[in-house]
């Protein structure tokens, strides 16, 4: 399995742009720098009246709205589709799909394409804690590169994770058919063209077979 590391990233803020049209029709993310600070209700409904579209707020407070296209679309559900099988089999903690907001420290919230938490971290949520965003980041997130965001801004989002307490980060690339792994404190790991890409030790026995994500 081919395996080198990535140079660190730099956090650069990534420069203002409106929406963005390719040739083939399809749409890349919209980032948008509002009059005030969209608040957490305000995103879960611009979600809930918008179906189709991702909506998430910067650290800095600007509002990235990302629509899904069917590739991308199908790649994400495979990849939570084994998740949600290996936690199924280990009951190891609780998985979420790509709808799910998680407020981070930093003020940003997110919606990781698919992410994880260890179990105790969700036994010991209240009822109405679970009813809303998560206040923490995931232990586990996965994104998938689609054409509505670019690799540099993903690769950025990563590193925000593990600074927020993320434990693994995987980025999974179905245009260079490769995958990246991120630790803390740790160079990304990429993997071109993989079988299968091992997570222990954060996640113990689970491996991504990754074919079924890049061939329907």
């Amino acid at each position: 399995m081919p395996r080198f590391f990535l140079p660190a990233e730099r956090s650069a803020r990534p420069p203002h742009r409106g929406v963005a049209q390719w040739s083939g029709g399809e749409r890349m993310a919209i980032l948008l720098d509002l009059l005030r600070p969209v608040t957490d209700e305000e995103l879960r409904l611009l979600s809930e009246r918008n179906p189709g579209y991702q909506f998430e707020r910067t650290a800095d407070g600007r509002v990235v709205v990302s629509p899904t296209g069917m590739e991308g679309g199908r790649c994400s559900a495979e990849v939570l589709r084994q998740l949600g099988e290996w936690n199924r089999r280990t009951r190891a903690g609780v998985v979420f799909d790509s709808s799910t907001g998680f407020h981070l420290p930093d003020g940003s919230l997110l919606s990781p394409d698919a992410s994880w938490i260890r179990r105790e971290r969700w036994e010991r949520l209240g009822p109405e804690e679970r009813e809303g965003f998560g206040s923490f980041c995931p232990d586990a997130v996965f994104e998938v590169h689609s054409s509505s965001q670019t690799l540099q801004e993903l690769r950025q989002k990563m590193q925000s994770y593990l600074r927020n307490g993320a434990i693994v980060g995987v980025l999974i690339d179905p245009y260079a058919r490769a995958v990246e792994v991120y630790r803390p404190g740790r160079e990304p790991e990429r993997y071109e063209n993989p079988e299968r890409v091992a997570l222990d030790p954060e996640l113990v026995g689970f491996e991504l077979e990754v074919g079924p994500v890049f061939d329907a």
